[in-house]
Parts: C-alpha cells; sequence; structure tokens
C-alpha cells in the first residue's frame, strides 16, 4: 500500500481550494443562494474550474486537463463537502469525466477539463455502483424515455445518457427537457429528464462507463463525507467552548467531552478509510473492496456528525439560518447517493466471500 498520509502537493492544493471556498462561498451565501430558485454558484464553479483549473484534474493533459490523481480529486472534495459548495463538481468533473475516460469521446473531455462545459451521467443520484440502472429507448438515433433522480442536470451542457441498445449516448442538455424535483439537500438538487426524440451521439458502451463512473463517484463521495464530518465537529467543539453554563464552558462538561471524544474516533477512522479509496482509485489495487468499505462506513459516521452537531449546538442549531441544517441535509442526501452504506455492506460480503446466513 501507498503512503496515505497527504503529501505537500495535496496540502498546497487544500490550502488553495479552501482560501477560495473561504472567499466565495461561506456558509451564509450558500444558504441565501438555496432559497432562491438557482442554487448553483456558477461564479464559485468559474473560479474552480478557470482560475484553477480543478475541472480537468482527472483528464490527460493531452486532452487540456491536469493529469492528476484522484488523490488530489479527493482533496478537492473534501473542501467542497467542508463548505457544502453548491457547484457540480462531484457530478461532473468526477462522475462525467469517469464515464467520458471509458469511452471515445476526446472532444467531450477536452469540453470537460477547461469547466467551459459541465457533463452530467444521466443515472440517478442513489444508484449504486454494479446496480442495474433505467435506459431510454434509441430508434434511429433519436433517444425516448424519461430519468429521474439525476442530481445538478438542472445546469448541464452535455447529458452522458444510457439507452436499451447497450450504448452510452451524448445529448446536447437544451434538446431535453429537465423539470426540478423535490431535493432533501438544497445543494445538490435532483431533477427528472425527459427526451422526446433528442438526437443523441454514440461514444461508447454503457454498462462498463456507467459501472466505471459509479465506482469512482462512490469512492471520491466518501472525501466530500469526511469533509462535512470534519467541518461539523469542528464547528461543534468551537461552539461548546464558547458557550457558556453555570458559568463554565459547555465542552468542559464530562458527558459532552465523551461524545466529542467518541466522534472524533469516527471522524479520524473516516479519513483513513476515505483516503485508502482514493488511493485505490488512483493505484487500481483492491478498488472495488476499498470503495465498498469506504462507503459502508463514511455516510454513518457523516450523518452522526450532522446529528450531533445540531443537538449539541442546542436551539440556535435548529434554525434556519444557522447553517448546521445544510450539512444535516447534505450529509443525509449523500448517505443514499451511489448505494447506501447496507448496499456497500452486501456488496463488500460477496467480495470477501462473507455471506450472510
Amino acid at each position: 500500500m501507498t503512503d496515505l498520509l497527504y503529501s505537500e502537493e495535496e496540502e498546497a492544493l487544500r490550502a488553495a481550494v479552501r482560501d477560495l471556498l473561504d472567499d466565495h462561498c461561506d456558509t451564509s451565501s450558500v444558504l441565501a443562494r438555496a432559497e432562491t430558485d438557482t442554487p448553483h454558484d456558477r461564479a464559485v464553479w468559474k473560479a474552480l474550474t478557470d482560475g484553477m483549473g480543478l475541472a480537468g484534474l482527472l483528464v490527460p493533459e493531452q486532452l487540456g486537463g491536469q493529469g492528476a490523481t484522484h488523490r488530489e480529486a479527493a482533496v478537492v472534495l473534501e473542501e467542497l463537502g467542508r463548505a457544502v459548495a453548491p457547484v457540480p463538481y462531484l457530478t461532473s468533473a468526477v462522475v462525467a469525466t469517469e464515464a467520458l475516460l471509458a469511452c471515445d469521446a476526446e472532444d467531450l473531455l477536452t469540453g470537460l477539463a477547461s469547466g467551459r462545459t459541465v457533463g452530467i451521467l444521466a443515472v440517478a443520484l442513489h444508484r449504486a455502483p454494479g446496480a442495474p440502472f433505467p435506459a431510454v429507448h434509441a430508434e434511429n438515433g433519436l433517444l425516448h424515455g424519461e430519468l429521474t433522480g439525476i442530481a445538478d442536470a438542472a445546469v448541464a451542457d452535455v447529458l452522458l445518457v444510457p439507452a436499451d441498445d447497450g450504448a452510452l449516448y451524448a445529448v446536447q442538455a437544451d434538446t431535453a427537457t429537465v423539470t426540478s424535483q423535490v431535493s432533501l439537500d438544497l445543494t445538490r438538487p435532483v431533477t427528472t429528464v425527459r427526451l422526446d426524440g433528442a438526437a443523441g451521439r454514440r461514444i461508447g458502451d454503457a454498462e462498463p462507463a456507467v459501472r466505471r463512473a459509479l465506482r469512482t463517484g462512490a469512492g471520491l463521495l466518501a472525501s466530500e463525507q469526511l469533509g462535512v464530518a470534519e467541518r461539523l465537529l469542528t464547528d461543534t467543539v468551537r461552539y461548546l467552548k464558547d458557550r457558556k453554563q453555570f458559568n463554565r464552558p459547555v465542552g468542559s462538561f464530562q458527558a459532552l467531552k465523551h461524545r466529542l471524544a467518541q466522534l472524533w474516533l469516527e471522524v479520524v477512522n473516516l479519513r483513513a478509510a476515505a483516503r485508502a479509496a482514493a488511493d485505490a482509485l488512483t493505484t487500481g489495487g483492491d478498488t472495488d473492496v476499498t470503495v465498498a468499505v469506504a462507503q459502508a462506513y463514511a455516510a454513518p459516521v457523516a450523518v452522526r456528525a450532522a446529528e450531533e452537531a445540531l443537538q449539541l449546538h442546542g436551539g440556535i442549531g435548529m434554525t434556519w439560518e444557522h447553517p448546521v441544517h445544510l450539512y444535516l441535509k447534505r450529509a443525509k442526501a449523500d448517505s443514499l447517493a451511489y448505494g447506501t452504506a447496507g448496499a456497500h455492506r452486501e456488496a463488500l460480503a460477496g467480495l470477501v466471500d462473507l455471506q450472510g446466513p
């Protein structure tokens, strides 16, 4: 196994991304945007892509990308999770990019690498790697059908659509009808995509492309969940140091110390699992097992961190003005994304031949 510690380059990348998000994506602006009909922050997306070139981290240099690894992408996702940034990084720069890397679509990869094109894989956000996925009907190069639960499709320029002939098609988003659905996570809204005779360009086989994309999405989602959990733990500890009862900081009470210590241990373990998944995706070693382990562990920890933060912030944590509910909703929604923890535990059991009775 390679070294799972962060390299100097990864720490420098983290610092740069965090500085940008601190300046342009504070929680008050995220909350204000979430209350509008346009929750995605295009200015932040432009800064991340045009300014820092982060949309092309996983794209080879000859196609206009950075030629980096999943470890660097994981660091970016940690910081985006920490800020609950309303940008389509996971869905476009990771999932859609991985699907295109499995196909023959160099021009689309170049567009996604620049960040000027947002690509979205038209597979429901809750689909686990290896699970069957719905497909639209293809007839004479035209696509017909409806797909639901598609994250970030509202800002897509191109949709990658699986069809019943086994192919993956690239469809211009403006030829589809995209309708908002009720979303728990206001910063990553889901939509219904309807195709009524939309023209599609065949770019490859759907099954391997979707499988690769969803596996990578699940593996790197753990890094986003780590960012969420770490931010919640840090903010909760800070609040309990400042909040006083009986002339003592609330955080000095032993019962709360124990709860925070337990949560800290779980977050540390989550970091190890997320880093292992990112490294496995980079090196190709035991990838399916490592991704399943990471997702089986990550979702419950992130949700518990959010629930503890909500409770330990007391009355103020229950208000809409406080950002903790944004993190709770992101953690809850992420616990369903790319397969539930239970689905990944079941997959892991099959991978290591430890089936239950």
